[in-house]
């Protein structure tokens, strides 16, 4: 029998109010989009131009940014990756998904990865539901667990576009989504897990709803991770 992983997936939320209220605040945010906010479908601004429809964002390029050197339980440096400098929200999203979906306790801690996480997240306090992020993190004591067994996955995000009822909004009014540059992504993939003596370990499917923030005079930012995935 093929032995099972410590940790595929993401953990189960708390049950703390101040959690509970946080998500639903995140949510409701891109709720208020969806209702309110128009005209992504059309244009998204890069480098101070109009750009092409992001629908097809993700053969758009991407510029990684310099990733960070992280010292690993065994003082050997290890690189995690950093946000690209990208004004696409669906490339973006999956680039995002995949950090999201990806470990290696061989070679990071997992303060380490929060703190890599939480490089890729937007600076603008009403906006950011980092909670959302962290929770997505195995705890320090699972983390121990999996390092025990050298537990490490890998990701790929096969596809990603804007929920259908985020597009239908979008299309009801194109000023709304300038308060807040907020744009629901729905992204899908594959996270492949392995450990010791499973080398090959097993491939499971993964959907995330990402918020992402994407103002015309910066590089996109992650807000946050919805409770729910919209297809």
């Amino acid at each position: 029998m093929q032995k099972r992983s410590l940790f595929s997936g993401p953990r189960p939320g708390g049950s703390g109010g101040a959690l509970g209220r946080r998500r639903a605040l995140l949510g409701s945010l891109v709720l208020v989009v969806l209702v309110a906010a128009a005209g992504v479908l059309a244009y998204v601004t890069r480098d101070g131009r109009e750009a092409t429809n992001p629908a097809a964002a993700a053969t758009g390029s991407t510029a990684p940014s310099a990733p960070v050197a992280s010292p690993s339980p065994g003082g050997h440096a290890k690189s995690l990756p950093g946000p690209p400098s990208t004004h696409d929200p669906i490339a973006f999203a999956k680039a995002a998904a995949v950090a999201l979906w990806s470990y290696d306790t061989r070679s990071s801690s997992q303060p380490e990865l929060v703190a890599s996480l939480h490089r890729w997240l937007t600076g603008e306090g009403q906006y950011l539901d980092a909670d959302s992020v962290d929770r997505l993190v195995p705890s320090p004591v699972l983390w121990g667990r999996m390092a025990d067994s050298g537990q490490f996955a890998t990701a790929t995000a096969d596809e990603a576009h804007f929920p259908d009822r985020f597009t239908k909004a979008l299309q009801a009014d194109p000023g709304a989504i300038t308060q807040a540059y907020v744009y629901a992504v729905t992204v899908s993939g594959k996270q492949s897990i392995s450990w010791n003596g499973a080398p090959q370990g097993g491939a499971e499917d993964r959907s995330a709803t990402l918020a992402v923030q994407c103002r015309p005079d910066r590089p996109c930012a992650l807000a946050g991770v919805l409770p729910a995935v919209s297809p």
